[in-house]
């Protein structure tokens, strides 16, 4: 029963991976704004941008670690 709710949570195909960046930069991109309203200048400005910046990263590395762990699958299966 724990292995199919922890299914739930694995990153599995590239439009689930799409779908979660997304929701990363919508909160980023929100906090980012509470960061403007909150320090006006350029302090919120950087702030907004190492938050947009976070989200590229992270896109970044879930891709190629759903891209690694397809690789994986492919070659642990057997050549037909």
């Amino acid at each position: 029963m724990l292995k199919k709710i922890g299914r739930l949570f694995v990153i599995k195909t590239r439009f689930e991976a799409c779908l979660i960046i997304y929701a990363l930069a919508v909160g980023a991109i929100a906090r980012g704004m509470t960061y403007i309203d909150q320090y006006p200048g350029w302090g919120g400005k950087l702030l907004l941008v190492a938050c947009s910046g976070s989200v590229f990263l992270a896109g970044a590395k879930i891709f190629d670690c759903l891209r690694y762990e397809q690789a994986e699958r492919a070659a642990a299966e057997p050549a037909h």
